[in-house]
C-alpha cells in the first residue's frame, strides 16, 4: 500500500553521505504527501551550501520510484543549519549558530580574499552570513565588499552602545575600517586589541546567522588568542600558498588553533598557479606546486581546495565586487564556491556528531 509509512521505509536506507546516517533517522525527511501516484516530501539538509545536494535528491527519487504505483516524485529541498555545541567556559553570541576563523601564519597569502569570497559564496547559496574583519591593523574587508564609504550606525542598548553592521553582497560586516579615517594607523597594544574584538563579537546587532566568519590577522598573537578563548568556535581554516616559507608559517598557525582546542577544518592553498588571461589553457606555478597537499597529508588535515591566481580575482577585490559575484564562471570563483561548500559540510558534520 502506498502511504507515508511505506515512503519513509523505502527512504530509510538512504544516507547522508557526510554523516553516514539514515536521512529518516536524522529527521531530514518530512511532510510526506501522496496524491494520485505523485509523492512529495521535504528534504531538510544541514546547510544550504550542501555540496552533495543533487546526489542526495537523486538517491531519494530513485528509492521512492521503486514503490508500486509511484508515477512522480517531487522533492522540496530546504535546510536547517545546526548550531555548534556550546562550551561552559566560552560565551556564545545570541542568534549566531557557527563561528569560523579564516587564518594564516603569514601575511600576503590572500587570507582576506578567501574570507570575503567564502562569506559571499555561502550567502549566495542561501545561508545567513556575517563577517568580522579582525585584522585591526590592516582592515581591508570594507574595500573588498564595496563598503569603504559606508558608515556604521550606533544605537544605545541595554549593555551599552550597539553597532549595526553594514551589508553588501548578502553579507553583514563590521570592521575597524569603519571606525577610523582611511589613512589613520592603529597603534594599539594587546589589551585594546582584545577589547575591540570582543566588541565586534558581543556588541554588534548580528541578528540570526548561520555562519559568522572572522577574518583574522596573520600570525599567532593576541587576536587569535582572544577569539579562541572568548567564543565556542566551529573551526578554523588555514590559508597558505605553495611557497615553502608560507607553508612553514601556516603549520605554526594550525598548531596554535589545535593547542587552543579549536578544530582545524582544513587547509586552503591560494595562488596555486597563475592563469594568464590571454592563454587561459596554460598554468604557471609561480609559487611552487603541491605544497598545500603535501602539508595537509603530513598533518592529517583535509585540503579543502586550491585557488588559481587570476587577474580578475585581484580586480574583484579592488573594485568591491568579489569574484564569486563578479565572475562566477572563472576558475577562481568555482574553486572558492567549492571550498565554501566543503567548509559548510564539515561544520554541519562536527555539530551533529557532537550531539
Amino acid at each position: 500500500m502506498l502511504d507515508a509509512s511505506s515512503v519513509l521505509e523505502v527512504l530509510r536506507p538512504v544516507q547522508d553521505p557526510e554523516l553516514r546516517k539514515s536521512l529518516v533517522e536524522l529527521n531530514m525527511i518530512r511532510n510526506v504527501k501522496i496524491d494520485n501516484g505523485a509523492v512529495s516530501f521535504t528534504l531538510v539538509l544541514t546547510t544550504p551550501a550542501c555540496p552533495l545536494r543533487e546526489f542526495i535528491v537523486e538517491d531519494c527519487q530513485k528509492a521512492v520510484k521503486q514503490l508500486p504505483g509511484v508515477e512522480k516524485v517531487v522533492v522540496d529541498v530546504t535546510a536547517e543549519t545546526p548550531q555548534q555545541k556550546s562550551l561552559p567556559d566560552r560565551t556564545g553570541i545570541a542568534g549566531v549558530k557557527n563561528i569560523l576563523a579564516i587564518s594564516s601564519g603569514k601575511g600576503g597569502v590572500g587570507k582576506s580574499t578567501v574570507a570575503v569570497n567564502v562569506a559571499v559564496a555561502l550567502a549566495q547559496l542561501g545561508s545567513k552570513v556575517g563577517l568580522i574583519d579582525a585584522d585591526i591593523y590592516g582592515p581591508n574587508a570594507p574595500t573588498m565588499l564595496g563598503l569603504e564609504k559606508a558608515k556604521v550606525m550606533v544605537h544605545q542598548g541595554a549593555d551599552g552602545e550597539i553597532l549595526e553592521p553594514t551589508f553588501n553582497h548578502g553579507v553583514k560586516l563590521v570592521s575597524m575600517g569603519f571606525l577610523i579615517d582611511p589613512d589613520q594607523p592603529v597603534i594599539w597594544r594587546g589589551p585594546m586589541l582584545n577589547g575591540i574584538i570582543r566588541r565586534f563579537l558581543y556588541q554588534v546587532e548580528w541578528g540570526e546567522l548561520d555562519y559568522l566568519i572572522v577574518d583574522m590577522p596573520p600570525g599567532t598573537g593576541d587576536a587569535q588568542l582572544t577569539l579562541a578563548q572568548a567564543v565556542p568556535m566551529a573551526g578554523a581554516v588555514i590559508v597558505t600558498t605553495p611557497q615553502t616559507v608560507a607553508l612553514l608559517d601556516s603549520r605554526r598557525g594550525l598548531k596554535m588553533f589545535q593547542q587552543l582546542g579549536v578544530p582545524v577544518l582544513g587547509i586552503v592553498e591560494n595562488m596555486s598557479y597563475f592563469i594568464p588571461p590571454d592563454l587561459p589553457e596554460r598554468q604557471y606555478d609561480l609559487f611552487g606546486s603541491g605544497g598545500g597537499e603535501k602539508t595537509a597529508k603530513e598533518l592529517g588535515i583535509p585540503l579543502l581546495g586550491c585557488i588559481p591566481l587570476e587577474i580578475s580575482l585581484r580586480q574583484g577585490g579592488d573594485s568591491g565586487v568579489p569574484i564569486v559575484a563578479g565572475d562566477p564562471d572563472s576558475a577562481s570563483a568555482k574553486a572558492l564556491v567549492a571550498i565554501a561548500q566543503q567548509i559548510a559540510a564539515k561544520v554541519s558534520v562536527a555539530a551533529l556528531s557532537s550531539r
